[in-house]
């Protein structure tokens, strides 16, 4: 046993001595993408090695989560997890990785609201239109979310459950996939999260009708919160960094710090600032307390509504 922690404490204090990967659970393109990149500059400057980051999408963020939860837990191979993080526990009737408990949490990253919108061309110019397009023909109107359980798509789940009618939700493999065909005319509209789509807003190929925040966006001025159409509607996105279970208690430390450092970063106050998101550094109990309530809530929308993976 002495021998033992004899070795660990020098092989500790040397973290890291090799790159770190991100893993993002989504395609290239989306929110979580940029979020990841983002933050993998500052960490990367602290922590002295690269911060590389890896796109390995698909089933609702679990192929990329188990591969994660199934890492050596050194803290080498890191995710960056999403709103279905605390979803999927209730909407999967088996995790490939068992539970959540197969991560450790490193630090709630950053939290915004997600942006109710349209194409450019769409004929839906307000929250109204869209509300009295979708009482008028239930099950015709069609929303885009980047996976079944994601924020976009219980967002959708949750505004057709308040306006009693039906909507047709159309998963995709990610956020940017999900967009492209938003802007192509394929869905109707998009709870898209506000880093994903404010750059397509301000460029003028989409329309914003509405923050997902009972309160304005400083990111979308003159954009309403939907809730001011909708009484009790309320979404938030949130980024969320986990290692393996299992990671030395030392090495999140050091990965959380580096973490907060890097939401310092003059690059990530930037782009939060662009996207409408708040930076949320705080400790790997933080995190774990967050998503615990995120959990219980949407826990509750998703047996409700009898929601199903794809």
């Amino acid at each position: 046993m002495l021998a033992a922690a004899a070795y660990a404490g020098p092989a500790l204090a040397a973290f890291p001595e090799q790159p770190i990967r991100i893993i993002v659970p989504f395609a290239p393109g989306g929110g979580t993408d940029l979020v990841a990149r983002t933050i993998s500059v500052g960490m990367s400057k602290d922590l002295g090695q690269p911060v590389i980051v890896e796109n390995k999408p698909g089933a609702g963020t679990m192929i990329g989560e188990d591969f994660v939860a199934k890492s050596k837990p050194d803290g080498y191979t890191l995710v960056i997890s999403t709103f279905a993080h605390a979803v999927n526990p209730t909407l999967q009737p088996s995790l490939p990785y068992g539970s959540n408990k197969a991560f450790a949490p490193v630090m709630l990253i950053a939290r915004g609201p997600n942006v109710l919108v349209v194409r450019a061309g769409s004929p839906f110019k307000t929250i109204g239109d869209l509300i009295a397009y979708a009482k008028a023909h239930p099950g015709k109107l069609t929303y885009a979310s980047q996976g079944t359980g994601t924020s976009a798509h219980l967002a959708g789940a949750l505004f057709a459950d308040l306006l009693k009618t039906k909507m047709t939700h159309v998963p995709y493999r990610g956020a940017g996939p999900a967009m492209a065909d938003l802007m192509g005319g394929q869905v109707d509209m998009m709870f898209a999260t506000a880093e994903a789509a404010g750059p397509l807003v301000n460029s003028g190929k989409f329309r914003a009708l509405g923050v997902t925040t009972t309160t304005p966006s400083p990111a979308f001025k003159g954009v309403p919160p939907v809730s001011d159409s909708v009484p009790g509607f309320a979404v938030e996105s949130w980024y969320g960094m986990y290692a393996p279970a299992g990671t030395p208690a030392a090495v999140i430390d050091r990965l959380n710090a580096a973490a907060r450092k890097a939401v310092q970063e003059p690059v990530f106050t930037q782009m939060i600032k662009r996207e409408g998101l708040a930076a949320s550094p705080g400790t790997p109990q933080d995190l774990a307390k967050y998503v615990q309530a995120q959990e219980q809530r949407w826990g509750h929308v998703v047996k409700e509504d009898h929601i199903k993976p794809e």
